[in-house]
Parts: C-alpha cells; sequence; structure tokens
C-alpha cells in the first residue's frame, strides 16, 4: 500500500487519485456527449430522482422506498433505453481513439488497400454536381461512409449500387425527380441508395436558420462514422457535418478536401510530411558535408 496522504481519519492511495481523474475524464466525455441534447435533461431528472430516493429511505418512508425501489430496480435497463444514442456514439468514440499498432502487418495492408482506393477513387463528378447544385438553390444531402455500407439507412431509401456520376446526382436530386426528398449513401464510390431517411439531431442550441436537412446532416454524424454533405435549398450554401459538428459556408474546394480528408486523412498526412522529412535529412547531409570538408 502506497499512500499519498491523509485527509483526518481518511487515507488516500496514489491509486486513488488515479481514480478519481480517470473518473473525472469519463465523466467529462459523457457530459460533452450530451451537452445541448434532450439527455441532459433526463438524466439529471434521473439523477434527481435517485437523490429522491435516498432522502425517503433514510427517512424510513417505507411506501415511498418501495416504490421508488423497485424503479431504481431497472435503472440500469432504463438507462441503455433512454441513453441509446449516447452511448453508441460513446462507444463510437472509443472505437476511433483506439487504433491498431500502426507498425502491425494488418495496419500496413489497411493503409496500402486505402491508397489503392484513392488512386481509383474520383471525387470530382460529386464535387461538381454540388457545385450545381448549390448555385441552383437545389436541397441535397449525401452521406459518405469509410469502414460500413450503413446497409439499416440504405434500406430505408431504394437501393441503386451505381457508379457516381455528376448527371446522376443532379437528375436524383432535381426537384421534380421522385428521389430527390431524401439522402444519397456512397460507399467505396459506389452510389449505394437514394431517398435515404436520416436520424435528426436533438441539440436544442443550433441557430434558427438551421433547417430540417442541416439537423439531419449533424444526426447523421452524429449517429454514425461517416461525413454528410449538406446543400440548402433557401441559400444554396455547402455544408459539412463530421463527428456532431457542422462546418457551413464552404467551397467547392472546402468540399473536396474534406471528403479527402476523411476517407484518405492518414494516407494525406503521411504523404505530405515525407517530402518535408526528406528535405530536411537532405538539408542536414549538406551540412555534414560542408563541415567535413
Amino acid at each position: 500500500m502506497i499512500f499519498a496522504f491523509n485527509i483526518g481519519f481518511l487515507e488516500v492511495r496514489w491509486i486513488d487519485v488515479l481514480d478519481i481523474l480517470l473518473v473525472s475524464g469519463l465523466l467529462y466525455q459523457v457530459y460533452k456527449l450530451m451537452r445541448g441534447s434532450v439527455a441532459l435533461r433526463i438524466f439529471l431528472g434521473l439523477l434527481a430522482l435517485y437523490l429522491i430516493y435516498l432522502i425517503v429511505r433514510a427517512a424510513q418512508m417505507e411506501m415511498l422506498t418501495l416504490i421508488l425501489g423497485q424503479f431504481m430496480g431497472v435503472g440500469i435497463l432504463a438507462a441503455i433505453i433512454l441513453f441509446q444514442p449516447e452511448i453508441r456514439k460513446f462507444l463510437l468514440l472509443v472505437g476511433r481513439t483506439t487504433d491498431i499498432n500502426k507498425d502491425s502487418f494488418v495496419s500496413n495492408l489497411v493503409r496500402w488497400k486505402r491508397k489503392e482506393q484513392e488512386r481509383s477513387y474520383n471525387v470530382t463528378p460529386v464535387v461538381e454536381a454540388v457545385r450545381v447544385l448549390g448555385g441552383s438553390n437545389t436541397g441535397a444531402l449525401i452521406v459518405f461512409s469509410r469502414d460500413t455500407a450503413l446497409k439499416f439507412y440504405a434500406e430505408s431509401g431504394d437501393i441503386l449500387d451505381a457508379e457516381v456520376s455528376k448527371r446522376l446526382l443532379l437528375s436524383i436530386f432535381d426537384k421534380h425527380s421522385p428521389l430527390h426528398d431524401g439522402a444519397v449513401i456512397i460507399h467505396k464510390g459506389r452510389i449505394k441508395a437514394a431517398r435515404c431517411v436520416l436520424p435528426v439531431t436533438e441539440k436544442d442550441d443550433l441557430p434558427a436558420d438551421f433547417g430540417l436537412r442541416h439537423r439531419a446532416a449533424i444526426g447523421m454524424s452524429e449517429s454514425t462514422d461517416s461525413l454528410v454533405v449538406a446543400v440548402s435549398e433557401e441559400t444554396g450554401q455547402l455544408s459539412v457535418a463530421e463527428n456532431g459538428v457542422l462546418y457551413p459556408n464552404l467551397t467547392p474546394m472546402d468540399i473536396r478536401n474534406k471528403i479527402m480528408d476523411y476517407l484518405f486523412g492518414e494516407e494525406r498526412e503521411q504523404r505530405k510530411t515525407e517530402p518535408e522529412k526528406e528535405a530536411s535529412e537532405s538539408s542536414v547531409n549538406v551540412k555534414e558535408a560542408a563541415t567535413s570538408s
């Protein structure tokens, strides 16, 4: 036992300090996930109900204690049901931060596959279609999925499984098209489905000019590990939603960079830094040669 210090009769160990810090960090992450949503109010309501339960039990109010005790008995199950979206987002956050070893064979294989995909992946049709849709004030929602096909959301619309093209996207989001009301899901360079229904965010602190299309874009990026491009029908402005954050007023070049960073971010950063490393190594070699001479 390694004791850190004493508080009266309480002996505090270093492991207790670490435990408190870890729990504080966990609670802060949970607060960030629920901030600005209805889930935070539900959590505060459950916490208040639990405090009332402790008070009535201490006061020996048997009837209220029995009623609230029965409710608390199913508290874990009720919390899982009520906070299912927040638990999903928390697990997605843990999954994103828990990466495999970069030097492993599997990681190298994944990077090689993504490099091959980037060589064959052309986002120009999407960027050109988004530019035309924004210029004509035609609303649109385009979902990019990197790792999963989003089968659940794809099946809510019409399955297409077609090559991505500018003309096809413009035809889908044409105001007279039966497929325009909904989102398009793109996975591995193919349009998997159109007219898809997306989840709407529960945040209540969004600007008033954010319509249902923007709320659906944010909600989809909260519920899944996807990137959503939104075109406003009122203003024609281009936006991107990722990880529950909306980036408004973007240019077509910004849209291209966002998509490429989402799909091939790590590989692009590595290729950007490799020339810098080579330049620094060559400059060091030149300095060493000069000093030796």
